[in-house]
């Protein structure tokens, strides 16, 4: 039975989408902060961070604008509560631009791992691409033609479910091939495996959160057409996705400290002179000919460690 429009489900779930919005918002922000003051990457991923917090800074804006003319302009105005506005229906489109950023990025990663594979990349790709084509469909011809949430129902029903399907499906390949992609790349050296396991982790966990969001906002559409709780959804999305990003470039120097603090107990406790257990005071040259070849290969061992490890956290 479809679940009837009350206050608390309409403009009670919106109110808590942009307050859940806002929370995911300050955490992108002080995310932001600690990366431009800790992680010295080339420009262009520089750039990426700044588009993708202008977009985020942007959809923050056109929610807060809805909520205020819905719950403050309109104050006691019920029939304007059946009306859209402006700025809900443009966050679809400032929503959407955010999301590509992030999900042509790591894309992009996974075309970095395969080695240019374009047989698993272009797939991605073609994910990314569908889902922005979409959601530009969906912000067109809901601020040309759509005047009330009726005509919105009516309307862009289908294309909101095929949107958050895309998102949902676009997310959930693309961490799993970097899931793939980074289990393969074990090569047995210790301290690179760990950082690899982490970055397994890692990916698993980010694409599970703008995945599950975007099927509880399908979901919402399908079992409470008549409610704004996919609105409330889908204003996160974006966050998320920001977030992701964010948490995915500062990771990397916690996971280099952790590593770099790996190879020193290792060498603390690995590297024990040979001649130190030699009795004899007849042969001491034998002894640290030894030891001194034995570090050289434990220094050449680490340095390829550390070149793989390293590899596998450039994200330029």
């Amino acid at each position: 039975m479809t679940q009837a429009a009350t206050l608390d489900n309409t403009m009670g779930a919106m109110f808590i989408g942009v307050l859940c919005a806002a929370v995911l918002y300050g955490a992108a922000c002080i995310q932001t902060w600690y990366y431009y003051v800790h992680q010295k990457d080339r420009w262009p991923l520089r750039a990426l961070v700044a588009a993708v917090m202008i977009t985020d800074t942007l959809h923050q804006a056109l929610i807060a604008h809805t909520l205020y003319t819905y719950l403050i302009t309109n104050f006691g105005n019920a029939l304007e509560l059946g009306n859209t506005v402006w700025s809900l229906l443009a966050e679809v489109l400032v929503n959407g631009f955010t999301a590509v950023l992030v999900q042509s990025f790591l894309a992009h990663r996974v075309w970095q791992l395969s080695n240019g594979n374009i047989w698993i990349s272009v797939p991605a790709v073609l994910l990314v691409a569908a889902e922005f084509v979409c959601v530009f469909v969906f912000a067109v011809i809901g601020l040309t033609r759509v005047q009330t949430f009726a005509e919105l129902a009516e309307l862009l029903t289908g294309l909101s479910i095929t949107v958050n399907v895309l998102a949902a499906v676009g997310d959930t390949y693309i961490a799993a091939l970097l899931t793939l992609l980074l289990h393969t790349s074990r090569t047995g050296f210790r301290r690179s495996d760990s950082i690899i396991n982490k970055l397994i982790i890692f990916s698993i966990n980010t694409g599970a959160l703008t995945s599950l969001c975007a099927i509880a906002s399908m979901l919402s559409i399908l079992l409470a057409p008549n409610t704004f709780i996919y609105i409330s959804f889908f204003f996160c999305m974006g966050r998320l996705y920001a977030n992701s990003l964010l948490a995915t470039l500062n990771v990397r120097s916690l996971l280099r400290k952790d590593g770099g603090s790996n190879v020193q107990a290792s060498n603390d406790t690995g590297s024990i002179p040979l001649g130190a257990y030699n009795t004899s005071v007849f042969n001491p040259p034998s002894a640290i000919s030894v030891k001194i070849d034995t570090r050289r290969e434990f220094v050449s061992d680490r340095s390829e460690e550390q070149k793989h490890a390293d590899s596998h956290m450039d994200m330029s």
